[in-house]
């Protein structure tokens, strides 16, 4: 009987660090088809993604503009105001 071999889980790469990483190990800043910006605690969103491993990585991001490109939008302040408040929230979440 021939054994079927596991694929290799695909990587993901932070737009800030460039650290790779397993889809659950990242999180997710997803621009919906309507234009909207939010952090995708579920990472099954539909809209186009943007992966970070940290707060450290979104501040670069934000700084650098990188997360604006990776979206492919302009975000505004109030964005990224509520995507930092919801990505701190389901980190902390997780830790403590």
């Amino acid at each position: 009987m021939v054994e079927m071999q596991d694929k290799p889980k695909r990587q993901r790469s932070c737009i800030a660090c460039g650290g790779k990483a397993g889809k659950g190990d990242l999180h997710r800043i997803v621009r919906a088809s309507d234009g909207t910006i939010a952090f995708d605690a579920t990472g099954r969103a539909a809209g186009r993604g943007a992966y970070l491993c940290s707060e450290a990585c979104l501040e670069k991001a934000v700084a650098s503009k990188r997360l604006d490109r990776a979206l492919r939008a302009s975000l505004t302040d109030e964005d990224y105001e509520r995507v930092a408040s919801d990505m701190k929230q389901v980190i902390r979440g997780a830790t403590g």
